[in-house]
């Protein structure tokens, strides 16, 4: 709403100020935040097209086949996957209002992205001790920057959750709280988009 133009002293029309006005449109931050999600999309692409490129140079060194556990890497999937679908049962209750219930899915889902991280830092563990490290071939390089990449991204995810339940906890589910539940449920989802590419084309076909 804006004030009525005046008349000043001499007659001059005066300039009229907006007291208030929306900042940004009703769906603006889902917009830029598809845009950012988007934009990893182009980071995520360009690192799978690397290893694509450079996936076979394994200088003389140890394949797919030597080093990846699939076992071990199913089990992490699983944990991502099911921290999809705690997500998804966090974002029922939070439709509902109910706090409680909204904040145990999502320190539930928490737990199952921690249980990731520490499979997936156990197994550059295990990799380096084996002398598998980047420097050793372009194959290695181009794993450890995809995956690592990846798990970087599910560390942040992990922060903002907790950060996400500390706000919940103290303000409760108001509508800004709810958006920021939405985007957070929206990069979760996209993660898992992203680690189902990586299983199947970095572990599966690695092991051939």
């Amino acid at each position: 709403m804006s004030q009525a133009p005046a008349q000043s002293a001499d007659g001059a029309e005066k300039p009229v100020f907006y007291l208030k006005e929306d900042h940004h449109t009703e769906n603006g931050t889902s917009i830029g935040f598809w845009l950012y999600l988007m934009s990893d999309c182009l980071i995520f692409a360009t690192l799978f097209a690397t290893y694509a490129v450079v996936g076979r140079s394994y200088a003389a060194g140890p394949s797919g086949a030597d080093l990846f556990d699939l076992k071990l890497v199913a089990i992490n999937t699983a944990f991502l996957l099911f921290s999809s679908i705690t997500y998804g049962f966090a974002m029922l209750e939070a439709q509902k209002k109910n706090i409680n219930t909204t904040l145990i899915w999502l320190a539930i889902t928490g737990l199952f992205g921690l249980a990731f991280l520490c499979l997936e830092l156990y197994e550059f563990y295990h990799l380096i001790h084996e002398g598998a490290t980047p420097q050793r071939s372009a194959f290695l390089s181009a794993f450890f920057a995809l995956v690592g990449t990846h798990g970087l991204h599910v560390t942040f995810g992990v922060i903002w959750l907790v950060t996400l339940m500390v706000q919940v906890k103290k303000f409760g589910l108001h509508p800004e709280n709810m958006r920021r539940l939405t985007c957070l449920s929206m990069f979760w989802h996209f993660l898992d988009v992203i680690w189902i590419g990586v299983f199947s084309f970095v572990y599966l076909v690695g092991v051939l």
